[in-house]
């Protein structure tokens, strides 16, 4: 059994020097970017055939105006920025969340490229469905954007810590996180390139799958994608008692997490009840940073406080 743990942990390792290095990311970075312009062209190839009758008559709704094209280079920036949570998540779980939280805005902002092929300008704006829902995201964007905002600025004031953690307790969560983070990688690998294999097929040979009632072309992999992020950060929550059992980290902890389960949510939902979800998971992590914040300065306080006491005496 000691053998087969040693042996996950080369592996892992190995996983994290060949590709959550700093030299692998931008590597990575790199890539993306020249992959994310290619499949631009390639979508504006194909919507230029759709325009000359190749699909027929009713070509896929990506297909029928070329700024959906946009959606397909879209969808790899995504795809990075699920890698950057993962290289993130050994060095801060705070960092972590905020990575999630700009996942869900950023699919927020390609849900609206796609959805402008679809709107119709008339006098009627509020009773078409199609105009609503680009008028919810919209309007969801701006919200999302400013509550990353408060959120990375609750991030850079948090009191510094006043009683000294366990270094080698510390250490050992650390590595614990990066053993995970090497985990998680394959797994995100192998749905990406499922999904996104799915998805190519689907567009291309106009099949009817992703059509279905029930079925939503922006979920494709970010539904699966939070249902593992939920068991990663149940798995955090648990390993962080390694090196801490403070009240205030656990329920900061837990707090994450009903936030996470609150975004995996969303994919199940549309239009105000979507965006409703949505808003509410970055606001109750928001919140739930924000009376950390406070319980955080209370203990130093009280610190100092007793300190100063015991001097005095």
């Amino acid at each position: 059994m000691l053998f087969q743990i040693q042996r996950l942990g080369a592996i892992t390792d190995w996983i994290r020097a060949k590709a959550l290095s700093g030299t692998s990311r931008d590597g990575i970075e790199k890539g993306i970017v020249s992959i994310a312009l290619l499949s631009f062209f390639i979508h504006l190839f194909l919507i230029t055939l759709g325009h000359f009758g190749y699909f027929g008559e009713s070509p896929p709704e990506l297909l029928a105006d070329p700024i959906a094209a946009i959606y397909t280079p879209f969808s790899f920036i995504l795809v990075y920025e699920v890698y950057l949570l993962i290289f993130y998540l050994p060095a801060s779980i705070t960092q972590y969340i905020a990575k999630q939280y700009e996942i869900i805005t950023l699919i927020v902002i390609r849900r609206l490229f796609k959805d402008i092929a679809n709107l119709e300008l008339t006098t009627d704006w509020f009773q078409n469905q199609d105009d609503l829902q680009f008028t919810y995201d919209i309007v969801t964007t701006l919200i999302l954007f400013g509550l990353l905002y408060l959120f990375y600025a609750l991030i850079a004031r948090r009191p510094a810590p006043t009683v000294q953690e366990d270094s080698e307790a510390l250490r050992r969560f650390i590595r614990i996180k990066e053993h995970l983070s090497a985990l998680l990688l394959p797994v995100f690998f192998a749905l990406a390139m499922l999904s996104f294999g799915s998805w190519a097929a689907e567009t291309l040979f106009m099949a009817s799958e992703l059509e279905r009632p029930g079925q939503n072309l922006n979920n494709v992999f970010f539904d699966d994608f939070f249902t593992v992020l939920i068991l990663a950060d149940v798995m955090l929550l648990i390993f962080s008692f390694i090196h801490t059992q403070e009240f205030a980290k656990v329920i900061r902890n837990s707090g994450f997490i009903i936030s996470t389960v609150m975004l995996k949510l969303s994919f199940s939902a549309t239009g105000l009840l979507n965006i409703a979800l949505i808003i509410g998971a970055v606001l109750f992590g928001v919140c739930i940073l924000f009376i950390y914040n406070l319980y955080e300065r209370l203990s130093r306080e009280t610190a100092s406080s007793c300190g100063e006491q015991v001097n005095g005496s």
